[in-house]
């Protein structure tokens, strides 16, 4: 298991960062790798985000120093989504199959947490969030049939997305971690446009089904002092409370967030106009 920490960065520093400054502050390079858990450990608001590949063998989730616990979950509460081939994650002896875009909630406690591929030749790609929790809520699979959908966006505005939630008050109990998948229609490639910030809350983006070709403009920094990284497929940027998140595409992607902080409300706010960006 590999754990790479992130110190946070304070807004008015942002301000003058290199391109290559912002890609070390904010851009996880690195998600999957064969037979490895890589995970990258925010201390805004300790999220942790990363990727488990699992191809010839299982990959176990344990404790680790960074964490100052026995076990991966002792003080913490996790989200997975599967956006590979099938696989299974086993979560102290009660194994739980996954296809492509099936979930799982665990909650806070979890001792002996393994995860493993069908198909070597189609490994499954268990992306994960985990953040401190204080009370243990049940383990939940949550089929992508299951998960909350909102339907938002319009062609005129480039934007028609569904918006799946997961992990989230209108689907299941989670203690403060949030979680879900929006998948942009062919045609449309803004996300979150207007756009918002929550000072309430962080959260992390992961882009995928990008092909080799494509990229996806990923927006941050104050509202008028924005600021932007490019992301390749399979790329995830931590986004702090103060900063906007949107995003373009040189095509139509899929991208999954996680937030954890103040509240699990999923509408608080705080709402932007285009024309209030610079």
């Amino acid at each position: 298991m590999q754990l790479s920490v992130r110190q946070p960065s304070a807004s008015a520093d942002a301000k003058h960062y290199t391109t290559e400054r912002l890609r070390s502050e904010y851009v996880i390079e690195n998600v999957f790798a064969p037979d490895e858990a890589m995970l990258t450990y925010s201390h805004f608001d300790r999220i942790i985000a990363g990727g488990v590949m699992p191809v010839h063998q299982a990959v176990a989730l344990v404790g680790c120093k960074e964490l100052a616990s026995d076990t991966f979950l002792q003080r913490r509460e996790m989200g997975v989504i599967n956006v590979g081939g099938k696989g299974s994650i086993t979560v102290d002896g009660a194994r739980y199959e996954l296809s492509r875009y099936d979930g799982l909630y665990v909650g806070m406690g979890a001792k002996e947490i393994t995860m493993e591929s069908d198909d070597a030749s189609d490994p499954a790609k268990f992306y994960l969030n985990t953040c401190p929790a204080h009370k243990t809520y049940p383990t939940v699979k949550i089929d992508i049939e299951k998960a909350n959908k909102r339907h938002l966006g319009t062609p005129e505005t480039c934007n028609v997305r569904t918006l799946n939630q997961y992990i989230h008050p209108a689907v299941m109990q989670s203690c403060q971690l949030c979680m879900g998948m929006t998948q942009l229609a062919p045609g449309s490639n803004w996300n979150s446009m207007p756009c918002h910030t929550h000072e309430r809350r962080m959260e992390v983006y992961f882009y995928f089904e990008l092909s080799d070709k494509d990229v996806v403009f990923h927006m941050m920094g104050e509202p008028k002092e924005t600021r932007h990284v490019i992301l390749h497929n399979e790329q995830a940027v931590i986004s702090p409370s103060w900063s906007i998140h949107t995003g373009v595409g040189t095509s139509n992607y899929t991208f999954i967030w996680g937030m954890c902080g103040e509240n699990q409300e999923f509408d608080d706010m705080d709402n932007l106009e285009p024309t209030d960006l610079l």
